[in-house]
C-alpha cells in the first residue's frame, strides 16, 4: 500500500487535506502542517512499507484513533 493510501485508510477522519507534489531526482519528503517527518534525502533511502503511518501515528500520538477504531 502506499504512503498516501496509508494514511487516509487509517487518518481519514483527522486529515483536512492530502497533497502529492512531484518531484525530481528521486525526492521523497513527507510533511505535515509544514513539518518533516520523512525525507528520503536525509536518510539514504526509500521509505520502508508502513513507515510513513507508524511516523504519522507516533506525531497523533495515541489520543487519536484510527479511523472505524474507538
Amino acid at each position: 500500500m502506499s504512503a498516501a493510501s496509508d494514511l487516509l485508510t487509517n487518518y481519514q477522519h483527522v486529515i483536512a487535506g492530502l497533497r502529492l507534489v512531484t518531484g525530481d531526482k528521486g525526492v521523497f519528503d513527507v510533511a505535515v502542517d509544514g513539518d518533516l517527518i520523512y525525507s528520503k534525502a536525509q536518510t539514504g533511502r526509500h521509505v520502508e512499507p508502513g513507515e510513513v503511518l507508524e511516523l504519522f501515528t507516533d506525531l497523533m500520538g495515541s489520543d487519536v484513533p484510527r479511523y472505524g477504531e474507538k
